[in-house]
Parts: structure tokens; sequence; C-alpha cells
């Protein structure tokens, strides 16, 4: 089967996602059952790198398509600590790659302003979110780039989102634009003269220049993760990244307008109050059922720019459950699924999955509710250890991003079963922003501290089953 047939059945397959992971506790939370009777053969055994980077399966390979400190082409440096991404299709066909770097204000060697920030003016300083009073300008944000994948190269890349702090993940949205998320609550002071906290709106563009910079605050002011808009209704789901987080819905007041308001709520177990989800061993309380699916509440929150960070304290006082640092979240088909990183019984992570209600975000889901399950927790560190990003794959599987110094991406199929895809054998640092182009032949993901960003090609199709 070509890449093109694949990408015309992927509707299909992706709509199997449900059925095939209805069956997932059986396969991952079984503790009789042999760690390699849970894993699915994937793409084959991987195959040693001779360059030392990165081992793939056979048929599979990758290059290196940026590292950090290049000269971008608005003459600005390209930022280190490359994490969430997604990609679009530009409107000539171009593949279009939006990143984010999550970097603190004070690691100057890391930011795209050169030695002590002196690219700096090349922007004006309402480019910037926070310039920090010009003594230490916010080295946060996006970059863009062009990707020519017949030739497997980057033709442009410049900084598009600028002046925030850590921007960690997020998430793209139908209207064609990423949201860019903010995983620090730092707050305006001596220096800084912004709060922080917040999700960013950056829209496909593609020629050189920073959008201009406006936090949507009716999200929220967390410790913003990552974010799944559902193309339905645009209620946009949002994790926080806090071993004790949240984890949040927004519903805009209009379809595809994020900025205009919108009310924010957080997730509760229907009937039960105050759930704690992540199954840690010495936690008090019944342990978070596997395989079941949950009817859940929303609690509508107040106080929502949070200056004292508690926000996910007094949800959770509301009633609202409890998760082990909410990291990556993405759409499938009529689903979302994100995984906590320190989830589980020895903390090495769960993965779960949100079915929207018909009548989501309306009154009418108090009596049809959405549902939650704890898909997997394997328990097991030669199944998966700490995943954070993810991403849904045309074929609906799951490919999760490790966050760990010797880490691997693993998939996840509809049958419930995992796979080792790619192992980092070059940098002791964390996977990051794995997401397939448009047209499903190329996988970008990051290698975070090494600040490199990677293009990965091969015969996809040829996933066991």
């Amino acid at each position: 089967m070509t890449i093109s047939n694949s990408r015309r059945k992927f509707i299909k397959l992706a709509g199997m996602v449900s059925v095939g992971f209805s069956g997932l506790h059986h396969f991952v939370n079984n503790a009789g059952i042999p760690s390699h009777q849970r894993v699915s053969g994937g793409y084959g055994p991987l195959v040693d790198d001779p360059k030392g980077v990165l081992n793939l399966p056979k048929g599979f390979s990758y290059k290196i398509i940026s590292k950090a400190k290049q000269v971008m082409d608005d003459g600005l440096r390209l930022p280190g600590l490359p994490d969430g991404m997604a990609t679009f299709l530009g409107p000539g066909n171009e593949t279009v790659v939006i990143r984010n770097h999550e970097i603190s204000p004070d690691t100057t060697k890391l930011g795209p302003y050169g030695k002590k920030n002196k690219l700096v003016k090349k922007l004006r300083k309402e480019d910037l979110y926070d310039f920090g009073r010009g003594e230490m300008p916010c080295l946060g944000g996006t970059t863009t780039f062009i990707f020519n994948e017949d030739k497997q190269k980057i033709e442009k890349q410049f900084l598009s989102l600028a002046g925030t702090i850590r921007n960690c993940a997020g998430g793209p949205t139908p209207w064609n634009s990423w949201i860019s998320c903010e995983e620090d609550v730092r707050v305006a002071g001596d220096v800084l003269e912004r709060d922080h906290g917040y999700p960013f709106e950056v829209p496909v563009t593609l020629g050189p220049g920073p959008v201009k910079p406006e936090p949507l605050k009716a999200m929220g002011r967390f410790n913003h993760e990552a974010v799944a808009v559902d193309p339905k209704t645009s209620i946009v789901y949002q994790t926080e990244d806090r071993g004790d987080g949240l984890i949040y819905r927004y519903i805009p007041h209009e379809k595809g307008q994020l900025s205009k308001g919108g009310v924010l709520q957080a997730l509760a177990i229907k009937d039960q109050k105050s759930v704690d989800t992540r199954n840690w061993d010495g936690l008090d309380g019944e342990k978070f059922p596997i395989g079941q699916k949950m009817p859940v509440s929303w609690i509508d929150l107040e106080d929502i720019q949070s200056p004292k960070d508690d926000l996910r304290y007094r949800g959770f006082d509301a009633g609202a459950a409890r998760f082990a640092r909410g990291e990556g979240i993405w759409f499938g088909t009529n689903e979302c699924y994100f995984a906590c990183t320190n989830g589980g019984y020895i903390s090495q992570g769960q993965v779960f999955r949100y079915i929207p209600s018909e009548d989501e975000g309306t009154a009418r889901e108090i009596d049809n509710p959405g549902h939650l399950e704890l898909f997997a927790e394997p328990n097991d560190t030669n199944v998966v250890r700490n995943c954070d990003n993810l991403t849904v794959a045309p074929w609906g599987d799951i490919i999760l991003c490790e966050d760990n110094t010797s880490p691997s991406i693993v998939g996840l199929t509809p049958k419930g079963k995992f796979y080792q895809f790619a192992k980092n054998v070059g940098y002791e640092t964390e996977f990051a922003g794995a997401t397939f182009s448009p047209s499903g032949k190329t996988l970008f993901v990051n290698i975070q501290g090494a600040g490199l960003t990677l293009a990965i090609t091969g015969p996809w199709d040829s996933v066991a089953s």
C-alpha cells in the first residue's frame, strides 16, 4: 500500500481507534501478562545508527534539518530548546511547521538575539510580549519554517512569536493556527513587565516577522502545557504540567474566535468529588479504574487570572479531578488523548482518552455527559517511561515522546499494543514535538537539549498490527 493510499484510508482507520483502544487495559495493566505479549512488532527491531544519533527500524532514515544558533532568514539566531510543533498546509501547498522554544529569560545563549541580546534591536519593542524593561527581554516564543518535502530541507525559517517564557507545547487549530503555551507563571515585577502563564495564537504565515503577541487570558493563567481543539465545537481542552494539575476546557463565545472570550472549566468525575487519578503508590483511597468509561461533569472556575497560582487547588477543592503532570494532548476522531507523564503506580506515565458528549458544552450534557477513560498505565519501564508530547498518526496510532535522559519514541496501536519506534542514542535529553506533515510522509521531531529538529521518513504503511 502506498503512502497516498494510506492517506486515503486515514478516516476509516482513525475511526477504528475507539474500537481498538477499548481493549487496551487488557494488554497494558495486567501484571500477570509478560511484557512481550503486550508489545507489538511495530516496524521491527531498531538498527544501530552509524552516526550515533538516532536508532530507527530498517527502511527508515532521518535528517537533521535545523540546529540551534543557525542564522535564520530574519537575521536572528534559531533559538534552542525546541519543543511542541504542528504542521500546516500553506496557501501554495507548502509544508509549514510552527515550533515552540521552551526558553527562560535568563538563558541568553539559547535565545534568538545572540550574545548579550544584541540582535533584539532588529525588532520593535511591541513585537515582544515582554521586553523585560530592556534589561531582560523574554526569550521564549515560536519559530516558523517552510519545508520542502521533496528535497527534505528547510527553505525558510523565522521568528513568529516573541517575548514569552518557556513555550512548551500547545496545539493546532482547525482554522490554521497554532496555540503556543507558556509553562511558566511568573508575574510582573522589577524586571518583567507582564504576567505570564498564558496561551498565544500564532497564525500560519510565510514571511518573516513575529505576530502581535496577544495573550488569550480567558483561557486561564496557569502552568500551561498543551491544548487540543475539537473541530466540531471549537472547544479547547488544556493540560497543566503540575504533579497535582487539572484538565481544563475553554468554551469560546464564538467558534474559531478564542480571543473574544469564553468560559473556563475543570473536568470532574460525575457524582464523585475531587477524584485523584494519579494511582501513585501510597495514595489513600481507591485506584482510578483502567479501561472504564467514567461520565464527567465540568466545573466553572472563578478568578482565572489566579495571581497566587492556586487555580488547580481551588478547582480540586470544588470537586475537579487531579492528574499527574498533564502533558501532550491531541484530537483523534471524535475523541482526544492526553498523557500524564508521572501518573501510575510507579510514576512512569498514563494515557487517557476523553470522548466528548454529542451535547458537549451545552446544557443538555448534564443528561448526556462526555466520558473519561484511563487507557494505558503500563507500570513497566520496558514498555514506556514518562510519556510526554504525543500526536495521532494518520493511520490511528498514538505516537508518544518520552521525557527522560535516554528516551524513545513509542507507538501505541489501535489494538492497544506498544512498540518502540526510535531511540535517542546521541544525546541525554528528551524528544519533543512529534508531528506528521500534511502528506503523512514525514515525521518531524525535536531532540530538545541538543537544539535539533529532525525529519524522519520511511515505510509508514508497514507497521504491524
